[in-house]
This record gives C-alpha cells, sequence and structure tokens, in this order.
C-alpha cells in the first residue's frame, strides 16, 4: 500500500506541474521514479525475510550468516538506520 500511495503522491506532483506549466518532464519519468522504489523495496523485502525467516534448506553455515546479520544490526547505527528508512519507505529512492 505505501508503494501505491508514493506512486499517486509522484504521479499528483507530476500532473499539477503539467497542469501549471505544460512541462511534461514530472509525467515522462513518472514511471522510471517509482520503479526505482519499487525495486528498492523489493531489495528490502528480499533481505529482510532472509534475515529473519530460516530456509529449509540453511545448514549451519547458513544459520551463522543469518546471525550474523542479526547481530551487526543489533550494535551498528548506521546498520540499524538503513534498516528503519527502508522498512518506513526511504523518501528519494
Amino acid at each position: 500500500m505505501n508503494l501505491a500511495v508514493a506512486d499517486v503522491r509522484v504521479l499528483a506532483e507530476a500532473l499539477a506541474a503539467w497542469y501549471r506549466t505544460g512541462d511534461t518532464g514530472l509525467l515522462d519519468a513518472w514511471s522510471a521514479t517509482c520503479l526505482r522504489r519499487v525495486w528498492r523495496a523489493q531489495d528490502f523485502s528480499t533481505w529482510m525475510t532472509a534475515l529473519l525467516h530460516r530456509a529449509p534448506d540453511d545448514d549451519a553455515f547458513a544459520l551463522r550468516v543469518q546471525q550474523a546479520r542479526l547481530d551487526y544490526l543489533a550494535v551498528s547505527k548506521p546498520a540499524a538506520r538503513s534498516l528503519a528508512e527502508n522498512y518506513v519507505g526511504l523518501e528519494n529512492v
């Protein structure tokens, strides 16, 4: 839902610019602008799923890597901030 709302916001800004000035630049860029955010969200969702869930075929190495990633999030402010920014949705992606 957040992606859809963000897409509509970008579209509304593009339409407003077009009605105000006749400039189609934002309308022309709408798809590319929105797709950057969509692919960022897809990447984050894949990462978060791998971070929080075990796959049936995970071996001991995969489980230790998963734990190391969780541990890193617990001690690294930049990593925690990145998680938070991606979780709530990046504004300028």
